[in-house]
């Protein structure tokens, strides 16, 4: 065999054995991101009963009760409604958000005290939520895209493999510095959040509890917690009676004008 066609078969054998280049660690976050963002896709709609519940830091809980209306938009981020039920001084507040994938989303608040639509500026949305300790921001859908990422570390979360990933807000508005995600290694949900404002302090935790999974795919918790760790409050929002592909939930139900008609 020719010398040359001998060094081209050793050229190619070194090529093929070399190992692949590793991720970095913002690869690795972003590539995790990226699978839990698309397994979540094509749900479309869905509505579902939430009852709010307060607790101050003495331990005394006040509930509210809400209809929640979500809709998925394609190439855009998600929209959601949520209907004040009761108790009689919230009751007919009406709450719309239009996630974006890019740029600031888009909030109204209507008041029915007051009559009037509100709408929620960039530079307002680190404000507590209806008094709960989830701010507007928190109630926008964490959008792939307004997020850089980086892989920490593998961990347990009560019994289940996780993830653990940084993601850090692109919006110079945001409340938060940065926020680590416990994401499980089998299903890409995530189990908690924490989140650390501007100074870098460990300001409030989010956790998941009682997923159950619908239409075979898509995983939603029953019971979200945030706790504030600066004033020792906490928020939990218990969800049920999801109802995917509701023939109730049309675009046309996700409008700004539409708020205040009753």
């Amino acid at each position: 065999m020719p010398i040359a066609t001998v060094c081209l078969l050793c050229l190619l054998l070194l090529v093929w054995s070399a190992p692949a280049p590793a991720q970095t660690p913002e690869e690795r976050g972003l590539e995790i991101a990226r699978e839990a963002d698309r397994r979540d896709q094509g749900w479309q709609t869905f509505s579902a009963d939430l009852t709010m519940v307060l607790r101050n830091r003495e331990g005394e809980t006040s509930q509210r009760r809400i209809k929640a209306y979500n809709l998925e938009v394609p190439g855009d981020g998600d929209r959601s409604l949520l209907v004040f039920r009761s108790p009689a001084d919230v009751s007919g507040t009406r709450f719309l958000t239009f996630s974006h994938k890019r740029g600031d989303d888009d909030q109204w608040l209507y008041l029915p005290a007051l009559k009037r639509v509100k709408r929620i500026s960039a530079a307002n949305k680190g404000g507590s939520f209806m008094g709960s300790e989830f701010s507007y921001e928190d109630m926008s859908a964490p959008e792939l895209e307004k997020f850089s990422y980086r892989y920490l570390r593998d961990d347990d979360y009560k019994g289940r493999k996780v993830f653990v990933i940084e993601r850090v807000p692109v919006d110079a508005h945001s409340l938060y510095s940065r926020q680590v995600v416990w994401i499980d290694k089998e299903f890409y949900i995530p189990w908690k959040i924490a989140y650390y404002n501007r100074r870098g302090d460990h300001l409030k935790t989010l956790t998941y509890h009682k997923y159950k999974r619908y239409l075979g795919k898509y995983w939603r918790p029953g019971r979200m917690v945030m706790v504030n760790h600066r004033n020792g409050k906490a928020t939990a929002l218990v969800r049920k009676n999801y109802r995917f592909r509701d023939p109730q939930v049309q675009p046309g139900l996700f409008s700004p004008q539409g708020l205040g008609g009753g």
